[in-house]
């Protein structure tokens, strides 16, 4: 991390989210090879806690982090130990990856971690509010076609659905087959888009489904979030429920870590953004970036996520043939009611939405 790593003394001091996993099997003076002879020092907090001061109390070489943590100038502006910025997950919108790309501050992130996990999640979501269409030729619509959308159009084609799919930075496919307004049109629409606004993509997913969007929309169609927050209009979505009785999914919210109650009560299902918390997500989620590290660091990674995994039972070709299984497989309603325990004064806080993602027991990815 440094031009003589031989003559540093000091441990290499690693600032992280205490909610990635296992970061001691990761993350260790062993794993990370001669370039850690020091040894390691991490440093764990919650996500929301990594701030300026912090950073200069530790001057760390390495953050890991998740998707609470902005990553901007002013966060880094003062700092000059950090060499490596990881953060386990797919999204990348709360990092300003050209300003680190400035400060030649390498970023990794982890794409494609959890894309089964969160395919699982919208297909339980969908299969448990609409159990007849187990066996019925339904329209699914995927508004965004990255690794998630992609995965999830895979799922909805061996079930015998059809898939319309929406995503103009892509070329026409099989999938990448609709216009936004032919999408909006099916059965159940899914996003699965990046949070980006008009400065940093000509199509800005900031607000992409406001009121425009949901009155193109059939009453009867479900609506799903799995993606971000802000890509629905929430003031617009809590109209829309108030006058077509719409079953919305969400497992992001506008505004959150804070929820408001009158929109929850509203919702079909909600969860505390764990639609991509399965074991296995997690797990290939701190793989990614420690591989990245790794190549960092130019050293050979050691560790592996397969060591760390118990063995699966959970079988895709099993629950298709036994759909009664489905809550066995996951039980979204009793993470529905977990979140909705936490309503307090009209609210769920910001501090029980994050100690609800904290402690959350992870699921296990049904194997293909």
């Amino acid at each position: 991390m440094t031009n003589d790593k031989a003559q540093k003394t000091a441990p290499l001091t690693i600032i992280a989210d205490s909610n990635i996993a296992s970061l001691d099997e990761f993350f260790n003076a062993q794993t990370l090879g001669e370039n850690t002879q020091q040894g390691v020092n991490i440093i764990r907090v919650a996500g929301r806690d990594i701030d300026a001061q912090l950073l200069a109390e530790h001057q760390p070489e390495i953050l890991l982090i998740r998707s609470v943590t902005p990553i901007n100038e002013s966060l880094l502006a003062d700092n000059h130990s950090v060499t490596f910025v990881g953060s386990a997950t797919i999204g990348t919108d709360h990092v300003d990856q050209a300003y680190l790309s400035a400060r030649h501050i390498r970023f990794a992130n982890a794409a494609g971690s959890s894309k089964h996990s969160v395919a699982q999640y919208v297909l339980t979501a969908i299969l448990t509010l609409r159990p007849e269409y187990w066996s019925q030729t339904i329209t699914l619509g995927i508004i965004g076609l990255g690794n998630i959308g992609k995965t999830l159009a895979q799922y909805a084609t061996d079930l015998g659905w059809q898939v319309l799919g929406y995503d103009p930075l892509l070329p026409a496919s099989k999938f990448n087959n609709a216009s936004f307004e032919q999408v909006l049109q099916s059965q159940v629409v899914s996003l699965h888009v990046p949070l980006t606004d008009e400065e940093a993509s000509e199509y800005s997913t900031y607000h992409l489904i406001d009121n425009s969007a949901l009155q193109k929309m059939p009453a009867a169609t479900l609506l799903i979030n799995s993606a971000r927050g802000p890509v629905i209009e929430a003031a617009a979505l809590a109209a829309d429920i108030e006058r077509n009785g719409r079953q919305v999914v969400l497992d992001v919210f506008e505004h959150e870590p804070q929820i408001l109650a009158s929109l929850l009560h509203t919702l079909a299902l909600a969860t505390p953004h764990i639609a991509g918390y399965s074991l296995e997500g997690k797990l290939r989620g701190t793989q990614m970036i420690y591989d990245a590290l790794c190549d960092e660091l130019k050293i050979t990674p050691s560790q592996s996520m397969h060591n760390l995994l118990p063995d699966n039972l959970y079988l895709w070709s099993e629950l298709k043939t036994a759909p009664d299984k489905l809550s066995k497989f996951y039980d979204i309603k009793q993470d529905d009611e977990q979140l909705r325990e936490k309503v307090v004064n009209g609210q769920v806080s910001g501090h029980d939405f994050d100690q609800l993602r904290r402690d959350y027991h992870l699921r296990r990815e049904w194997q293909l």
